[in-house]
């Protein structure tokens, strides 16, 4: 069996070669997103990596679309891709970069190390004068338990922090991992809120997760707490975070991504001294090893598609995330 390949992504020489010799029968074409033309996305029977949605759209005999963001969203519009394309993504590669991002922000936050920065920036000798926080002791709940949330639970555990699990449903007989407390289900959520110093969300954007914490439910967290947010922006009300946090009832926040995105210039959160905003930089290839495990993945599904399996990290269009079947891990 013959098909063409298409990888849209800044590879290494390594990495192309895994990826030709994974199934050498088939023919590989090598470019990035921003360099892909419409010839390259019409020749390809399936693509790895986020070329245009203007281009992929073109393709109407596209096989598999290999997504290297975790959540696809743009490409499971309807019309996008063929209807029996298959969809994978790129879940279990970004769990090492984004987890450490998190627990960056959160010990900068713990102890006042933003706020000197700035202090610095204006070379003010001056120490804060408040008591600092301890990750050790912490109650942390997460807010979304999959490959992110669980990377960084297993990090905020071991570095002496109680941990909460929250998924969308708890299924009976399923072990709570070691790393947890407890894991419950979103219909608990907010007795956990309520207990929880820091909230660490790493939600897909689905419209069941679309504002889940407004101004009601920010006002049901724990006061001063923090809250991180590195799933999807339009979780989170941007406004009610703003007013929780400028009003004390939250201590401040790390936000890797906002609603809506970009935060435009002149919102109240670029004001807030405890708030931190990144341009959604907490995964990307910044740290080379989140490409190495795009492209293993891509090379177990290429396996599996050459031999006419089923892919592991196959996304379910209507749930928008992989919802049933395998999730890999690569960390």
């Amino acid at each position: 069996m013959e098909k063409n390949i298409l990888v849209a992504l800044p590879v290494t020489p390594a990495q192309r070669a895994a990826l030709e010799q994974s199934v050498p029968s088939f023919r590989f074409r090598f470019t990035t997103a921003e360099t892909a033309t419409a010839g390259d996305v019409l020749w390809a029977d399936a693509i790895l990596g986020n070329v245009p949605v203007e281009l992929i759209r073109q393709n109407r005999h596209l096989e598999w679309f290999q997504s290297n963001f975790a959540g696809p969203d743009a490409y499971l519009a309807p019309g996008v891709l063929p209807g029996n394309c298959m969809i994978t993504n790129a879940t279990g590669a970004y769990g090492l970069a984004i987890s450490e991002w998190m627990l960056a922000m959160w010990l900068g936050l713990l102890k006042d190390l933003f706020l000197y920065r700035d202090r610095q920036n204006r070379q003010e000798w001056d120490a804060i004068d408040r008591p600092v926080r301890s990750v050790a002791g912490s109650r942390v709940v997460c807010v979304g338990l999959g490959d992110i949330g669980s990377c960084f639970a297993r990090r905020a555990h071991a570095l002496g922090a109680e941990v909460v699990g929250v998924r969308r449903t708890v299924h009976p007989g399923v072990p709570c991992p070691a790393y947890c407390l407890r894991v419950v289900d979103q219909a608990h959520m907010d007795d956990e809120l309520a207990e929880a110093d820091l909230v660490a969300l790493s939600l897909p954007g689905t419209a069941q997760t679309a504002h889940m914490f407004d101004a009601a439910r920010l006002a049901r967290c724990k006061h001063g707490a923090i809250l991180i947010n590195v799933g999807r922006g339009t979780a989170v009300d941007s406004d009610a975070l703003a007013e929780a946090v400028h009003s004390g009832q939250l201590f401040a926040a790390a936000l890797d991504v906002t609603d809506p995105e970009p935060l435009p210039p002149g919102h109240p959160l670029w004001r807030e001294p405890n708030v931190l905003i990144t341009p959604h930089i907490s995964g990307r290839f910044s740290l080379p090893k989140t490409l190495d495990n795009i492209v293993g993945i891509f090379v177990h599904n290429l396996r599996r598609y050459a031999a006419g399996q089923r892919p592991d990290n196959l996304v379910d269009p209507t749930a928008r995330y992989v919802s049933g079947g395998h999730r890999l891990t690569c960390e």
